[in-house]
């Protein structure tokens, strides 16, 4: 819950939260999915940020073999 440095400048807000749920994906891929909700909404801020979340989504994609769940929200939010 702090908006000020997950959607600090650099992206280092969105790679944590993406770190994150490759990690946990492995374990849980139920909450994994439930906390890509942040970056699903990547439409809503300025192009520079749009480009860093949909980076990271692309990772999520691309870092692992993600489960199910993780990759139906990942694919659909990317369309």
């Amino acid at each position: 819950a702090n908006p000020a440095q997950f959607h600090a400048s650099n992206g280092e807000g969105y790679q944590f939260l993406a770190d994150t749920i490759i990690e946990l994906d492995t374990l849980n891929p139920q909450i994994a999915s439930g906390l890509l909700t942040p970056l699903t909404r990547w439409h809503r801020h300025e192009p520079n940020r749009q480009s860093l979340m949909k980076q990271q989504l692309e990772r999520i994609l691309t870092d692992h073999s993600p489960s199910r769940d993780v990759y139906e929200i990942v694919t659909k939010t990317l369309k």
